[in-house]
């Protein structure tokens, strides 16, 4: 069918609903893993999700890439929405740091007055998550240096500095996962536990994450699916990986540096 603008009317699509039943079972399967310690519901509505977001985002990558229906209106238009996405995401920080500095400013007597609260033995900021400052800002060069790549028509080049970013997104989840084991307080450890393991737990989903979003972009790179002026799934990728970093900086100082 013949159209005179430059929008996309998508076709009807069963993800939106499957997606939505699919969080809905994940829900409950939660509920039921907490209370009864079954988890099957759980893992079953996990598989879904990853079903419908695998082929919700083929149909998107076949609209793009091949249908040519992502026009320069509907580019800006997913632009504004991933510039959004990332606003609520720094709202979603903001609390976990209004909650950290709300309770470590002025510490309450229950936790005698001090921060760290007593018996509370906390990180060494110049050991491990020092090197992960370096590896994530490490990143941060590494993906600029795939993206001007990208623009510059020289995709061997852009392969090569994402692949060092994908390797360095999977060693800095690595060391955060031996700082877990090694961690001498829990999550149960009153306020400190509680702000610690929210803000940099939810930071290490983000970058599983946004290591997952740069997997998916390599493969496309490897297929040609990105060109030097038709690049947004990678640069959106490029975005979230840059908010990614900022927001470790931002815990570093806080949480590990002058909190400690």
């Amino acid at each position: 069918m013949m159209k005179n603008h430059p929008f996309h009317l998508v076709d009807y699509s069963p993800w939106p609903i499957t997606g939505a039943f699919g969080a809905l079972a994940a829900m409950v399967g939660m509920i039921n893993w907490f209370h009864f310690f079954n988890a099957n519901l759980l893992i079953i509505s996990n598989l879904i999700l990853m079903m419908v977001m695998l082929q919700w985002w083929r149909d998107i990558v076949r609209e793009s890439t091949f249908q040519g229906h992502h026009t320069l209106v509907v580019a800006l238009g997913l632009r504004w929405g991933m510039i959004l996405f990332i606003t609520s995401e720094v709202l979603f920080f903001l609390s976990f740091f209004w909650s950290f500095y709300h309770s470590s400013l002025a510490p309450s007597i229950d936790l005698g007055m001090n921060w760290p609260p007593k018996n509370i033995i906390s990180f060494n900021p110049s050991s491990i998550p020092l090197l992960n400052t370096l590896i994530l800002l490490s990143s941060g060069l590494s993906i600029t240096w795939s993206h001007h790549s990208i623009m510059e028509n020289n995709f061997n080049q852009a392969s090569q500095s994402l692949a060092i970013t994908i390797i360095l997104g999977l060693y800095f989840t690595f060391l955060q996962g031996i700082e877990y084991l090694e961690a001498p307080f829990s999550i149960s450890d009153s306020v400190y536990g509680s702000s610690f393991f929210m803000a940099t737990g939810f930071h290490g989903l983000h970058v599983i994450i946004g290591t997952t979003f740069l997997v998916v972009c390599l493969l496309r790179l490897q297929l040609n699916h990105f060109s030097t002026t038709h690049h947004f799934g990678f640069e959106a990728a490029a975005w979230y990986w840059h908010f990614v970093d900022v927001v470790w900086l931002f815990l570093y100082l806080s949480i590990y540096w002058w909190g400690s």
